[in-house]
């Protein structure tokens, strides 16, 4: 290999690369950069109309009981139903973002753990059929699920007003303020 010096008083020099000597490997780029920065992006742009939304109402108190938080919440997202009005399935989690999310949860759900995780999930679960709407809000009849923090490993990390969850195999952004559904993936993991 031949590098090139050049200084103002020598003019230009070459110097062979000592034998044996070994390029500098290219800078590993991460494949998914991309995908998690839109996806991030999307989340942004979703916590902004929250956070406005939810600027427009009165605060809770410390001491609130369950129906004032229900009210709120309820109020909350109304607004948000308003302000996204078009939202649809895969405003957030692009087609893109979805297959990246199985694919990052094959590994963890088909590992020789993955039988017990699944039941971790399942178990807490509603056995019924839930339909997931963008929007909606989360079906009050259907626990609130855990979420293994294998999972939330190798997820992009969200803000306080987001979290994931899963209904069934479902995974959720599930909107804590307004307990609402932001987005999913259908079949998350199998």
């Amino acid at each position: 290999m031949l590098r090139i010096l050049q200084s103002a008083t020598i003019g230009v020099l070459l110097l062979a690369a000592p034998a044996g000597a070994r390029q500098a490997a290219p800078p590993r780029v991460n494949p998914n950069a991309a995908t998690i920065k839109e996806f991030m992006s999307r989340v942004d742009a979703y916590v902004a109309i929250h956070k406005k939304a939810e600027s427009t109402l009165p605060g809770l108190a410390r001491q609130t009981t369950p129906q004032e938080i229900d009210k709120h919440q309820r109020a909350l997202a109304a607004l948000l139903q308003e302000a996204r009005k078009t939202a649809k399935p895969g405003d957030i989690f692009t087609p893109a973002m979805q297959r990246l999310v199985r694919t990052l949860l094959r590994p963890i759900f088909a590992g020789k753990d993955g039988m017990q995780i699944k039941g971790e999930i399942v178990d807490n679960e509603y056995k019924g059929s839930v339909k997931l709407a963008v929007n909606g809000r989360y079906p009050d009849d259907v626990p609130i699920s855990t979420v293994p923090p294998q999972v939330l490993a190798q997820l992009p990390r969200l803000p306080e007003e987001l979290e994931y969850r899963f209904i069934q195999t479902n995974l959720i952004l599930f909107d804590t303020h307004a307990h609402t559904i932001a987005d999913y993936v259908v079949g998350a993991f199998r």
